[in-house]
C-alpha cells in the first residue's frame, strides 16, 4: 500500500524520523512545519493554513509528533478536512484529549503515547505480573532525552494505567508517589513513580515488582527512534480508509 502522509512539525526529530521511514516505505509525504520553508531537501507548506494545505494535497492520513495544542489544532483541521490523524503527542490535559475525541466523531483519530512493539508487549506483561503478584511493592523509572517536556512521559502514564487497571485487591487504593524526599514511608499499594532527563537516552521504562525475598524488573529501552517512526507508520497504513472514530496502537497490532 503506497499512501500520502501529511507530516506537522516538520523540523522535529520525531517528525524527521517519519519523513525518512515513509520515504524508504515509498510513501508520498507533506512537510508542514511553523518554522521552515524548506528542510533537508523537502519543501515544507505552512502550518498556518493547514486546512488549505489538506484540502489541496488531499493526504490519506496525517501524522502529528508535536505539542498538546498544535496537535488540538491540527487534528481540528483534519476532522473538517476528512482526514484520518495518526497523534504521537502526549502531555494532553483532560479538555485536550475530549478534543481529540469530538474530532473522532468525524474521521478516524488513532493516539498512542508510544508506537514501540516492544512497549505494546511491556504493558501486556506488566499486567499479568500485576496480577500475578498482588502484594508486591511496584516502582516505575523512565528517563528521555533533556528536552523533553512532560513528566512523567506518556507511556509511563500509560504502564501506570495499566498496573490500576490490573489491581482487584486493597492494593488498587494506592496511590502514585512521584519521587520521594525525607520522611516519606511507603503505604501499602502505592506505586513509586520517577522520571529522569538527561543527554539524548532515546526512551527507557523499567517497572519493578519486589516483596517475598525476591524482586522482578521488566524492562524496555529504545534505541533509536525509528522504532517510534516504523510504529506510526504501520499506524498510518492501518487507519488509512477506516471509518471515523477512536483507535489505538494495540488494534494495529493485532
Amino acid at each position: 500500500m503506497t499512501l500520502r502522509l501529511a507530516v506537522t512539525g516538520a523540523t522535529g526529530r520525531m517528525a524527521q524520523e517519519v519523513l525518512a521511514a515513509a520515504d524508504e516505505r515509498g510513501h508520498g509525504t507533506v512537510p508542514v512545519s511553523r518554522a521552515a520553508d524548506r528542510i533537508d531537501g523537502f519543501d515544507t507548506r505552512s502550518a498556518s493554513d493547514l486546512a488549505a494545505v489538506l484540502s489541496e494535497e488531499r493526504p490519506d492520513a496525517l501524522v502529528d509528533f508535536t505539542d498538546p495544542a498544535s496537535s488540538v489544532e491540527y487534528v481540528a483541521a483534519c476532522a473538517e478536512a476528512g482526514v484520518p490523524a495518526v497523534v504521537g503527542t502526549t502531555g494532553f490535559s483532560a479538555d485536550q484529549l475530549a478534543a481529540l475525541q469530538r474530532a473522532s466523531d468525524e474521521v478516524p483519530v488513532l493516539h498512542a503515547p508510544n508506537f514501540s512493539r516492544g512497549v505494546a508487549v511491556l504493558t501486556d506483561l506488566v499486567e499479568r505480573a500485576t496480577e500475578l503478584l498482588p502484594e508486591y511493592d511496584v516502582e516505575l523509572t523512565e528517563t528521555h532525552h533533556r528536552d523533553k517536556r512532560d513528566a512523567p512521559s506518556g507511556t509511563a502514564n500509560a504502564l501506570l494505567d495499566a498496573i490500576e487497571g490490573a489491581r482487584t485487591d486493597a492494593h488498587a487504593t494506592g496511590e502514585r508517589v512521584h519521587g520521594r524526599e525525607g520522611l516519606a514511608p511507603r503505604d501499602d499499594g502505592d506505586v513509586g513513580v520517577h522520571a529522569r532527563r538527561a543527554g539524548d537516552v532515546r526512551g527507557e521504562h523499567e517497572v519493578l515488582f519486589a516483596g517475598g525475598d525476591e524482586s522482578l524488573s521488566l524492562t524496555h529501552r529504545a534505541g533509536s527512534r525509528r522504532v517510534f517512526a516504523a510504529g506510526a507508520l504501520d499506524a498510518a497504513e492501518w487507519v488509512a480508509g477506516r471509518d471515523a472514530g477512536r483507535y489505538d496502537f494495540a488494534e494495529v497490532l493485532e
